[in-house]
């Protein structure tokens, strides 16, 4: 029986219009019913996930969000860290600067100032409102001490910048943290030890369920971890290739229920 599901968001809990689908939200409360926690796993921050915890009454005592990638792991109800594993501003000041010898936009997020960039984009505009959250310009390398807090630093630009960008990543990059696309336009770059497979290893062993009474469903390079980690690792059927060649089991796509479809066999026994 699995009692933990670890759910990515875009492309995955949600179609292209970024609604649940009734079927979804049905068989989550019925997966719910059985006691089965259900836990979304995305890389937005908690202000972000607000309106699906609301949609799916996720809000309550026992209820947990994994957010930024597994960066923070918090309380769905007072966001309380349940466990935090984050950068400093001297790793964003170093960040910046490779940004800018590559040519790319660079922005951030800081537990005290939200979403953080020197200068505006078409994506970060993106992230700001799909997440809700306010942009707050700054000059990192005069406006963030080195020991000041930050989660997660991201790379942007339309994905044939991006790409061209990501050739050049120096060795040091991926030998000093996580590095890895979330989206076509998004490198997201977190503390080395910080992906969503640990997150999803950690809050089970806090929750005392098993590795093998868990399942994750993702579809983007940021959930192969979760997929690898989980008991029953779900891609689906719209995933990325390599999402794909680890999973356990491939389901549907994202616009035909393939969350639904994955649990009503699985944990529904339909």
């Amino acid at each position: 029986m699995y009692k933990l599901i670890a759910l990515d968001m875009d492309g995955t809990l949600f179609n292209s219009d970024k609604q649940i689908t009734d079927r979804t939200k049905e068989t989550l409360a019925q997966a719910r019913a059985l006691g089965v926690k259900i836990v979304l796993a995305s890389g937005r921050p908690l202000a972000g996930l607000q309106p699906p915890l609301k949609e799916l009454d996720l809000i309550h005592e026992g209820e947990y969000v994994l957010s930024f990638n597994g960066a923070l792991i918090v309380d769905a109800k007072t966001g309380e860290a349940v466990s935090k594993c984050i950068l400093k501003g001297s790793d964003y000041k170093k960040l910046f600067k490779l940004a800018q010898e590559l040519g790319v936009h660079c922005q951030a997020f800081s537990p005290s100032r939200g979403l953080i960039t020197n200068e505006t984009s078409q994506y970060t505009e993106h992230e700001a409102s799909i997440n809700q959250i306010d942009i707050n310009i700054i000059n990192p390398l005069t406006d963030i001490a080195d020991e000041e807090d930050i989660i997660k630093v991201m790379f942007i630009d339309p994905p044939e910048i991006l790409d061209e960008a990501i050739a050049k990543l120096p060795a040091w990059i991926k030998e000093d943290f996580n590095v890895f696309k979330s989206a076509p336009f998004f490198l997201e770059i977190t503390h080395k030890d910080v992906d969503k497979g640990a997150g999803l290893l950690h809050l089970a062993d806090y929750l005392n369920i098993k590795q093998s009474e868990t399942m994750a469903c993702g579809d983007q390079g940021n959930d192969y971890t979760m997929i690898k980690a989980a008991g029953l690792g779900v891609a689906m059927e719209n995933g990325i290739d390599k999402v794909k060649a680890i999973a356990d089991y491939v389901t549907d796509t994202n616009d035909n229920d393939g969350v639904a479809k994955a649990i009503e066999k699985f944990v529904l026994n339909k």
